[in-house]
């Protein structure tokens, strides 16, 4: 290769380069100016960062800022998931005490054993302990949603002990409206209900209650809870009182000595409402007992062998 050099005023030569020390002179041209920029550049930077101390303290600010506002979410975060937590648990908690005084009402109504239905302790449980690999830890979110599920089946069960509590106290009425069982402590039955000789006229006629005889005095007992509708004298019957049950049901308890209730009075089942007596048509200290259904007098038979 000729490389011709052209000098000032008109002189010239000519330089004889082989191509191999052309082509390593293109190549180490190509390798060292970029290095040579590159050295440069960083070396610049360096300079102007060392003179430049306000901008890296400026820098490393807005990092630290940054970092302190994310900090600050964080602990926002976790503040307001702990208090959704509290007060999650506080509403179980209160679903819980509501359950557990439903359940103790319910043993009561229902008669059970306390013993065997404890709702002031937690039930037996147990089982084997699970090995390492049997173990799994809920994330928040799973835990939330495992915390609403339990207080929904909480509230569910709520609402349907609460049906099962109406259920019992609607029989529970029923059975203390419902007349049953005898009019006295003691006594015995001296006179029954239907066709009788007269004990004043010897005649056959119909006998609308029962008689129970025994000591003056002795307490006459109200078979079901109800409203006192009559409590004074009444012609045959002497002194009387008549108890409304609802449901079509009165009685009557009459030739008492005192009554001890006045209408009006709300009594219940077993309350003493007189003192037995001999007062109006009577031949000796007794009470008249009768049942009415409908404002008709009914055998008052199967009744008084009703359970109490």
């Amino acid at each position: 290769m000729n490389i011709i050099l052209l000098r000032r005023r008109g002189h010239g030569g000519v330089v004889t380069v082989s191509v191999g020390r052309a082509i390593i002179a293109g190549l180490s041209a190509l390798i060292v100016l970029p290095a040579a920029f590159m050295f440069a550049g960083y070396y610049f930077g360096l300079a102007h960062m060392r003179a430049n101390p306000d901008d890296v303290a400026a820098v490393l600010q807005a990092e630290l800022e940054q970092q302190r506002v994310a900090v600050e979410e964080a602990k926002r975060t976790a503040a307001e998931n702990m208090n959704a937590l509290a007060l999650r648990l506080g509403q179980m908690q209160a679903h819980v005490m509501r359950l557990d005084a439903l359940g103790q009402r319910l043993t009561k109504m229902a008669d059970l054993d306390n013993g065997e239905f404890d709702f002031e302790n937690p039930p037996g449980q147990g089982g084997p302990l699970a090995g390492a690999g049997g173990t799994q830890t809920l994330d928040v979110p799973d835990f939330l949603k495992t915390l609403d599920e339990l207080a929904a089946q909480l509230e569910d069960r709520e609402q349907q002990l609460a049906l099962v509590e109406e259920m019992l106290m609607t029989r529970s009425l029923q059975a203390e409206v419902m007349p049953a069982g005898r009019p006295v402590n003691g006594g015995w039955l001296s006179s029954y209900f239907g066709k009788r000789t007269d004990p004043f006229t010897g005649h056959r006629v119909h006998h609308s209650g029962v008689d129970f005889a025994g000591k003056e005095g002795a307490e006459v007992v109200a078979v079901a809870a109800g409203v006192v509708t009559w409590s004074g004298k009444r012609y045959g019957y002497g002194h009387m009182v008549e108890i409304n049950h609802g449901n079509g049901y009165a009685t009557r308890y009459a030739h008492n000595k005192e009554n001890l209730v006045k209408v009006g009075d709300t009594v219940k089942k077993g309350q003493v409402v007189a003192k037995m007596g001999s007062t109006g048509r009577s031949t000796g200290p007794h009470v008249h007992f009768e049942v009415l259904y409908n404002n008709k007098a009914v055998n008052p038979s199967k009744y008084l062998h009703a359970a109490r």
